[in-house]
């Protein structure tokens, strides 16, 4: 089988953070807003994604961060992920959704969630594990892991992180952005 490219826009690591260059399937630091740049990892099977407020729609004022990594297996079937955070309150779910840059979109697959609100402070490793065509829902369900890919290559598709403090009114600040407070186009 031939080896399968994720194209994705990648923040460079702040020189503030002492971060260098990492190795392709290297677990990554979390990303500040440096100017992306598109990349084809390790051969084309690994994809890292930066997460940041200035990526949702509408932009969302917060410190939070991410990234989140994913890995074709060589059968095409299976995509590994593992999504790293930082200075982020109250996530309640994550998700990848299909939808080009500059929109929502419905939600495709479930990456983590959905869990009680007013969680508290979460930095490091929010989720890790393996999708399938069977996790598939919404406007992915029924189609097979060709579709995300092409989705995910065409810039079809996004990583998000959701929080909620549980108190009423929602999109008060950090921490309470219940339709996204982080997210990351995947390019």
């Amino acid at each position: 089988m031939e080896p399968r490219v994720i194209i994705v826009a990648m923040g460079l690591a702040s020189a503030a953070l002492g971060c260098t260059q990492p190795e392709p399937t290297a677990v990554l630091p979390i990303f500040d807003e440096a100017p992306a740049m598109s990349v084809v990892a390790n051969g084309g099977s690994n994809a890292a994604v930066p997460l940041s407020g200035a990526e949702e729609v509408p932009a969302r004022p917060t410190q939070a961060r991410g990234t989140a990594i994913f890995h074709l297996d060589d059968d095409g079937l299976t995509l590994t992920y593992q999504l790293i955070v930082a200075n982020i309150e109250n996530v309640v779910q994550s998700h990848i959704h299909i939808g080009a840059s500059g929109t929502n979109g419905a939600v495709g697959v479930f990456l983590y969630g959905l869990v009680a609100s007013g969680g508290g402070r979460t930095d490091g490793v929010l989720a890790e594990g393996t999708i399938t065509a069977a996790d598939f829902i919404g406007p992915l369900a029924g189609l097979t892991m060709d579709d995300l890919i092409a989705a995910m290559q065409a810039g079809n598709a996004y990583v998000n992180v959701h929080t909620n403090d549980g108190v009423s009114p929602t999109n008060t600040g950090p921490g309470d952005f219940p339709g996204g407070e982080i997210r990351g186009q995947i390019r």
